[in-house]
């Protein structure tokens, strides 16, 4: 079996460390984050992969284990940054709700300039297989939710944490569903 860790650690390398903009994406290569770099997206992504210095690790919005893929879309210049991110946003949260602690809107519609965005695996395919079985999946959203939970009560009862944590209610109500059919 590989080693997940240096699995995702050489898959990383292949992410542009270009700046822009990019998705945190499930097993099931949905979006569950969208982020901006303006540093470099491979730096920012390595940072929220291994929980060093990342916000939505720390504040449990994202759990780690459930990423998969990312998705890069690298930019030349950086005033395109904010005006892409929120189109991103909008448009993957209008489909399954983000764990980004702050919603945002956007009136521009990119999708004609949208270039194919990059996606990286950073686990291996057996491993995600693992991962998608809903004995496997299901325990592992409860405690995570219960960690959130634990964390707005003892640490910060904040808006964007109970955000996502609505967003991580809704994926186990799904992952129960899959886990008695």
């Amino acid at each position: 079996m590989i080693d997940p860790k240096a699995y995702r650690a050489r898959q990383i390398k292949d992410l542009t460390d270009q700046i822009g903009v990019y998705a945190l994406c499930d097993l099931d290569g949905v979006p569950i984050y969208v982020g901006q770099s303006v540093d470099g997206i491979r730096s920012r992504v390595r940072r929220h992969l291994t929980s060093a210095r990342s916000d939505i690790i720390a504040n449990r919005m994202v759990d780690v284990w459930e990423i998969a893929y990312v998705k890069a879309w690298p930019v030349a210049d950086p005033s395109a940054i904010p005006a892409l991110e929120a189109y991103l946003f909008a448009t993957f949260d209008a489909q399954n709700q983000l764990m980004n602690g702050k919603a945002m809107t956007s009136d521009t519609d990119l999708s004609a300039d949208l270039p194919a965005p990059q996606i990286v695996q950073v686990i291996a395919e057996d491993e995600r297989q693992d991962r998608l079985r809903p004995a496997q999946r299901l325990p592992r959203q409860i405690a995570h939710y219960l960690s959130l939970v634990d964390y707005i009560q003892t640490v910060k009862d904040e808006r964007h944490l109970k955000r996502s944590l609505q967003a991580h209610f809704d994926r186990l109500v799904a992952y129960h569903t899959t886990f008695l059919s």
